[in-house]
């Protein structure tokens, strides 16, 4: 056999198994992270995103810490604005929508930092407490809030508001509802459903 012989058939094998790796390496997936500065251009994307999200749709307002999620449902947006009047901004998005409401959820944490430990801390739960007064508002760990959205994100999307505040445990959640049919009309409908049932 001729050395050019050989040579070619090894480059021959040499192509078919880069080929064949090549077609085998799995495809990972960033999520998607859009950066805005502009304070219309995240108010936009909000009120986008409200039309199309809906019963058991999540939206987040985090703070600088919050990690990046690897779930391809998890949208992030990191915005210029502060965390506070980005909750009252989502908060009243969702009171003019008709067709959604939602639980707010904040972490448990942020009730036991002292100011010591981070600083203006104090003034920001006063702050936030006045600004969800008479809101349907839920504490939970932080890390059984996260659960709950992992879960949720399996199914659906959820748009995370990921702001500059440096203070801990102070992201809040929004667990979206709808906002014409409520647990209550749930829970008797399915009443309404087993008793059909028991009837037949």
């Amino acid at each position: 056999m001729s050395p050019k012989l050989t040579i070619r058939k090894l480059m021959s094998v040499f192509a078919i198994t880069v080929t064949m790796l090549s077609c085998t390496k799995p495809v990972t997936q960033e999520p998607t992270i859009v950066e805005k500065t502009d304070l219309q251009d995240w108010k936009s994307e909000v009120e986008r995103t409200l039309q199309l999200y809906g019963h058991r749709n999540w939206i987040v307002i985090a703070d600088a810490a919050y990690p990046q999620q690897s779930n391809q449902a998890i949208k992030t947006l990191v915005i210029n604005a502060d965390q506070l009047e980005v909750v009252e901004f989502v908060t009243q998005s969702i009171e003019k929508a008709k067709h959604v409401n939602a639980t707010i959820f904040i972490d448990k944490e942020l009730e036991f930092v002292p100011e010591k430990a981070a600083e203006g801390i104090e003034n920001y739960r006063a702050e936030l407490d006045n600004l969800l007064e008479g809101k349907s508002v839920k504490t939970m760990l932080h890390e059984e809030i996260i659960q709950k959205i992992d879960s949720s994100a399996k199914l659906f999307n959820v748009l995370i508001l990921k702001t500059d505040l440096v203070i801990p445990y102070t992201s809040v959640f929004f667990e979206l509802e709808c906002g014409y049919w409520n647990a209550v009309d749930e829970e008797n409908l399915r009443a309404i459903i087993a008793g059909s049932e028991k009837n037949k």
